[in-house]
């Protein structure tokens, strides 16, 4: 199958992209998408769809307040946006400025510190290099002067809610720029439910970087390539993976980001390797899944990545059927909206 960008396109009227959150946490719906099935429910159900010896796999990443904004040494303003704190004085960004930068020259950053800009970063060179000049710990600089970073389809500046609202319940490693948003619907209350029941939970750690809100800048999706991200696989979660498979349950990825740790680190068998890595996977259609049997995510952007990842996994056409059912029953899209539950498909 031959694709192309705008075989992933779909009318979205702007009035269902979410600007805010549910008015209490896992108050969103939720559309079951069982092969051309579709079933309208609300997220408080899903209990009712999972088994006693599933595994539920998270995402623990934590958002940091990777937005500055500031001036460049000859007077022109700047807006910062971290994609990864490399160590304690370097780190990775994106730059929006009326001129690029050059290098060598100097930033100074919510009025409060300096960075020096020391080159181009990432594999097509649209990231930049950044160096501390005058303090020592990019996370302590990004907690006390950052701004959380909201997704730029929502029009707000981050308000005292949104440090909460847009965070996990279960977050807890310090490094993405944006939230791994089908988490954002699970509540203490219903962990609990869940563990009583039988259902597992294990975690991974992949810290989003903003280059998930690049566009696709070619017309046939063979031709893109994904930005790289850090993931990492604990032994406990590679234990539980195979023994849910030993068993017979269900491997259940919470969000995109975990799905593409496991299948990054998947072995044919469906068990998984542990430890630290780099991953650039591109997933579209006709990928086969090694460790992942169901998905629960939010709804993506037209033409974006991760409604080619959908469509791989629950089926080009049903995915299609599926949003345009969303958006006829007015359902809420992207970061603070909706969410899917979604049923594997055999690769065709």
């Amino acid at each position: 199958m031959s694709l192309t960008v705008d075989d992933f396109d779909f009318p979205l009227p702007p009035e269902l992209i979410a600007q805010h959150p549910s008015a209490e946490r896992g108050g969103s719906r939720l559309l079951h998408v069982s092969g051309q099935q579709l079933v309208d429910r609300q997220f408080a159900a899903l209990p009712d769809l999972l088994r006693a010896g599933d595994l539920l796999v998270f995402n623990d990443t934590r958002v940091i307040k990777a937005r500055f904004f500031g001036v460049k040494d000859s007077g022109g303003r700047v807006e910062i946006m971290l994609e990864r704190i490399v160590d304690a004085t370097h780190a990775i960004c994106q730059i929006r400025a009326s001129k690029a930068p050059k290098t060598g020259c100097t930033l100074l950053l919510a009025d409060a510190f300096t960075v020096k800009m020391t080159g181009r970063a990432g594999a097509d060179g649209d990231f930049f290099a950044l160096e501390l000049v005058d303090r020592t710990d990019f996370w302590e600089v990004a907690e006390q002067y950052g701004k959380l970073p909201l997704p730029p389809y929502i029009e707000h500046p981050a308000e005292g809610a949104d440090e909460t609202r847009y965070q996990t319940v279960y977050a807890r490693e310090p490094g993405a720029v944006a939230a791994p948003t089908a988490g954002l619907h699970f509540t203490e209350e219903m962990l609990a439910t869940l563990r009583a029941q039988g259902v597992n939970t294990a975690f991974v750690t992949l810290h989003v970087g903003a280059g998930t809100y690049r566009p696709v800048r070619v017309e046939k999706i063979a031709d893109h390539r994904m930005h790289s991200e850090r993931y990492e696989i604990p032994q406990a979660t590679a234990d539980a993976i195979a023994a849910t498979r030993a068993a017979g349950g269900r491997v259940i990825a919470v969000g995109t980001t975990s799905l593409r740790s496991l299948e990054s680190a998947g072995n044919d068998d469906g068990t998984v390797r542990v430890g630290a890595s780099e991953t650039d996977i591109f997933i579209t259609p006709g990928y086969r899944f090694k460790v992942v049997d169901r998905l629960i995510t939010n709804f993506h952007l037209p033409k974006s990545t991760l409604l080619m990842l959908v469509s791989a996994f629950a089926g080009y056409a049903n995915i299609r059927a599926a949003y345009a059912h969303a958006v006829a029953e007015r359902y809420r899209f992207f970061s603070y909206g909706d969410a899917m539950l979604l049923e594997k498909i055999d690769a065709i």
